[in-house]
């Protein structure tokens, strides 16, 4: 965890911990144009761990005024209900990541009649009005976990695919694009497509039962390694099949997230690669656009000076970051947001 400037703001950090994220309020005299009430979607993930981190940074170093962080614990209801208390609190915008981006439009609607802008994070909401969508290409997750894959296993094989949620335009671009990749460029490789709502017990079963069915599974694709990694690996090494990279019968295991614990995990040979999901440029552009969005600021698709792209998507714009490919070779790089988190 970031080191705190007040013991105000230390205490408040225990708050968050201990009650869900209702504790303090961490406001700026710095941050002009309103309140800006910020939803987690959840936080029993290291991802979103770390993504909380860097928010807590950018607040304390005066981004926005923020009221207190709200933990919709991946149920839309309880995002609902936190976005109306942000409103009833006169919050001017709002930071969300909707894990189900099909039912949160007439949340989006309501907040749009009231004028109040929104930044939806690592999830683009299926309709409803939105300010700035802040994601990576997830549709190139699945190409590139697709890809390499394809080309370790030289054509051939059985994967193993751990889907998230297909409710979620992140689960369906990833599975999506892998399916498409995999048809397309690897017909040779039989995928197993296991959907597990984003939960690491569910991907754990599933994943067992076809390891029971076929002693041939040579790759497996986890659509997020914050979920799926430890219960993966607990279970390949029950079986006695977590054999280190470049040994005889290695099963090929490629991620999404970049979390630190699958950084170590490509160091020790357990998996091969991860697709590193930004979460400190998330966090960073959360803030800054929330901002912007207070300051009446406008932007147009095309190129930005953060090396990325906005897009046109249909209910606004999307600011689609780069997520790097991390393998042996790159695993250090200090670039890398999983390397730049101070240790607890």
């Amino acid at each position: 965890m970031t080191r705190l400037r007040t013991t105000g703001t230390a205490a408040c950090a225990v708050l968050l911990a201990v009650a869900a994220l209702t504790g303090c309020n961490r406001e700026s005299n710095g941050a002009g144009g309103g309140k800006v009430g910020i939803d987690m979607p959840r936080t029993d993930t290291d991802f979103w761990n770390s993504y909380q981190q860097y928010l807590e940074k950018g607040i304390d170093k005066g981004t926005v005024s923020a009221l207190p962080l709200s933990n919709s614990q991946n149920d839309i209801s309880k995002l609902v209900a936190n976005v109306q208390a942000f409103t009833d609190q006169g919050a001017k915008a709002v930071v969300m990541a909707p894990q189900d981006t099909g039912a949160i439009s007439s949340t989006l609607e309501q907040l749009a009649e009231k004028k109040i802008p929104v930044v939806s994070v690592d999830t683009r909401p299926d309709s409803g009005k939105v300010y700035m969508v802040v994601r990576a290409d997830n549709r190139a997750y699945g190409t590139k976990a697709c890809e390499y894959l394809g080309e370790k296993l030289g054509g051939k094989g059985r994967v193993a695919e751990l889907q998230g949620d297909l409710s979620s335009i992140n689960g369906r671009d990833r599975s999506q694009a892998f399916a498409s990749c995999m048809k397309k460029k690897y017909p040779g490789i039989k995928v197993h497509e296991l959907p597990t709502d984003w939960k690491g017990d569910v991907a754990s079963a599933k994943l067992q039962s076809l390891l029971a069915q076929h002693k041939d599974v040579n790759g497996i694709y986890m659509q997020a390694g914050g979920v799926f990694l430890q219960p993966t690996l607990a279970l390949l090494e029950q079986k006695r099949l977590l054999k280190p990279a470049g040994s005889d019968k290695h099963i090929t295991i490629i991620s999404n997230d970049g979390i630190p614990e699958e950084l170590d995990a490509i160091r020790s040979g357990k998996i091969d690669a991860t697709l590193s999901q930004p979460a400190d440029l998330y966090a960073q552009w959360a803030l800054n656009y929330a901002k912007a969005a207070l300051d009446g600021k406008t932007f147009k698709p095309g190129p930005t000076d953060h090396g990325s792209t906005i897009v046109k998507i249909e209910n606004g714009l999307e600011d689609q970051l780069p997520a790097p490919l991390v393998t042996k070779e790159n695993v250090d790089d200090k670039k890398l947001w999983a390397n730049q988190l101070e240790k607890k």
